[in-house]
């Protein structure tokens, strides 16, 4: 027995782990986590929000249609940022750039909620964009130069993993603002801002980051060496002109903008299917019901709907995971891909109520999963000097290819049902449009075609 003990012992990476090790691995699943509730803040809110904002007698289409603008901007500021703050923490440190990024998308959450336009919206949605896509590559290059080798996939995964719980506490706070509005202790028209003033707490993160979080040793030591040395840190020109890097920059930029796209254009817009569907069922059962009681049992069901796609979404970046350690990263990607786009058809075809929302914890395990690839694979592809530069090109650079996808969704349902067309038609419009484009997750199968695999190697430095 107490052989099978230090068997058991031995063989898990989290007994490698000091107490620092857990901390610094903490403050970065947080920091990701904090950025994923302010995204799914904006996901849940933004039909709301805009309704708003948008002048008096804008319809569903044109709504959809600005989501998309504003899901688009979002998005571009979402690449800007990660491409000026991973090359920054390659160069002056993961830890304090990373501190900048979390109090960004954190103040520029809330402040969203005192818009008074469409316009200042956006534009509180760029700079907020700007913040979330500095932290992705800051976290994960910290957590792979900081933990030991061993620990580093299982950790990469589980720190994508957790941002579900950023996902599913923005659910439940849609949900608690839709039964606060049903019960008339708030007006339904103002829910939308207090789920975005919720979306300045993680401002407070940042204390913790700044005080008490160390740079990793081993990159403290290299860029000592480097400076020595004249050796560039977070230097695009050699991400790009370097052979070696510019083929892993592009193969890896092409398989992010494959998850991307498929999660960003098409996956996240589940609420608006939702939308579409309660205000038809509760129509029907009741044509003279008010546009109060339709909007609080539409914030309710979003929020069911969030907690069930990133429940299925936590299992799934757990599994794919799993998958890179047993089957190598490549063919983990190939499934991952592959299950996405069936998954993505079958939750738009045949999403209908109640009785068919477990297709989007289906949805949420196939499309996330891939994100959980991103984090344990992006850092194996770049040295230590290019480590952040390297992952947040990857990640974030693709998003401005990704941008189109929102625009394109809201283009296409516009084109297949006008203005002019009833609800149902229109949210058959919706659905086709979503079809369409789920096909774009196999350009993901053709980056995996220059990349190389990784399993069981060190990482390059």
């Amino acid at each position: 027995m107490a052989e099978n003990t230090v068997s058991t012992k031995a063989s898990s990476w989290w007994s490698e782990l000091t107490s620092y090790h857990w901390f610094v691995f903490a403050m970065a699943s947080m920091s990701w986590v904090f950025d994923c509730l302010d995204q799914q803040v904006f996901i849940l809110a933004r039909g709301e929000a805009l309704k708003a904002l948008l002048p008096p007698g804008t319809d569903g289409p044109v709504v959809t249609q600005y989501a998309g603008y504003a899901t688009s901007i979002f998005m571009i500021g979402w690449a800007t940022g990660g491409l000026i703050f991973g090359s920054i923490g390659d160069q002056i440190g993961r830890a304090r750039t990373l501190a900048i990024t979390v109090l960004m998308y954190s103040l520029c959450t809330g402040l969203s909620a005192f818009s008074v336009g469409w316009i200042d919206f956006f534009i509180y949605r760029f700079i907020t964009g700007m913040g979330v896509g500095g932290v992705f590559g800051l976290a994960v290059a910290l957590v792979a130069d900081s933990l030991p080798e061993r620990a580093r996939t299982p950790a990469l995964g589980l720190l994508q993993a957790l941002s579900a719980f950023g996902n599913i506490t923005a659910a439940l706070l849609s949900i608690l603002v839709g039964k606060l509005g049903a019960a008339g202790t708030i007006d339904p028209n103002i829910g939308w801002k207090i789920m975005f003033l919720f979306g300045a707490t993680p401002a407070f993160l940042c204390v913790f980051i700044q005080l008490r979080l160390r740079e990793p040793e081993k990159w403290v030591a290299a860029r000592r060496e480097g400076k020595i040395n004249g050796v560039k840190f977070g230097s695009y020109s050699t991400l790009l002109f370097d052979p070696q890097w510019r083929k892993s920059a592009l193969g890896g930029l092409l398989l992010c903008v494959a998850g991307v796209i498929g999660v960003w254009g098409i996956g996240f817009f589940a609420p608006e299917l939702i939308n579409g569907v309660i205000e038809l069922q509760m129509l029907k059962e009741n044509p003279e019901v008010s546009k109060e009681a339709i909007k609080a049992a539409q914030s309710t069901w979003r929020g069911y709907n969030g907690i069930i796609q990133n429940t299925g979404a936590f299992f799934g970046m757990l599994a794919f995971t799993y998958l890179c350690q047993r089957i190598g990263r490549k063919t983990a990607f190939a499934i991952g891909f592959v299950a996405s786009m069936l998954a993505t058809i079958a939750f738009f075809r045949t999403f209908n109520g109640v009785s068919t929302i477990w297709l989007s914890g289906v949805m949420g395990f196939c499309q996330l999963a891939l994100f959980a690839g991103f984090a344990v694979y992006l850092p194996e592809l770049f040295p230590l000097r290019l480590r952040s530069t390297g992952t947040s090109f990857c990640y974030n650079v693709g998003r401005y290819v990704a941008a189109t996808g929102p625009i394109t969704l809201g283009e296409l349902a516009k084109y297949l049902a006008p203005a002019s067309a009833p609800l149902d038609a229109k949210l058959q419009a919706f659905r086709d449009a979503c079809t369409y484009m789920s096909f774009f997750f196999l350009v993901g199968l053709i980056a995996l075609i220059f990349l190389p695999e990784t399993k069981g190697k060190p990482l390059p430095e």
